[in-house]
């Protein structure tokens, strides 16, 4: 079982910026893949970036605007998020699992998950 805990979420402007924590208290990183999602209600959980190793893939709605990094020493990643803007609003999960890299879009196949956080841009 893998235990993650998600923070950094807030209200922000448009064209601000926030940075997301998702850390793994315990546990060591190594050989999981990690992504990020996001969910309004009433739709789907949407893949926003993953990132394992040395690759990393981002949604192209926010492709230029969003990065995601790991920091495998404090089992921690991040989602440092700019030029918010009020699409954004979502609520925020940090998910994992173990395994390849492939699909990492599909966030059926991350057993792992973080309580979410949200995010509110203001136009």
């Amino acid at each position: 079982q893998v235990h993650l805990v998600e923070s950094g979420g807030g209200l922000v402007q448009a064209g601000g910026s926030l940075r997301l924590s998702c850390a793994a208290p315990g546990r060591t990183f190594s050989g999981y893949v990690f992504g990020w999602f996001r969910q309004t209600p009433g739709k789907e959980r949407e893949f926003v970036a993953a990132v394992s190793g040395g690759r990393v893939n981002y949604a192209d709605s926010v492709k230029g605007r969003f990065t995601i990094s790991r920091d495998n020493p404090k089992n921690t990643v991040y989602l440092q998020m700019n030029s918010l803007k009020p699409e954004d609003t979502a609520v925020y999960y940090c998910a994992a699992r173990s395994g390849s890299y492939g699909d990492y879009a599909d966030h059926g196949l991350y057993p792992y998950w973080g309580q979410g956080t949200q995010v509110t841009v203001s136009s």
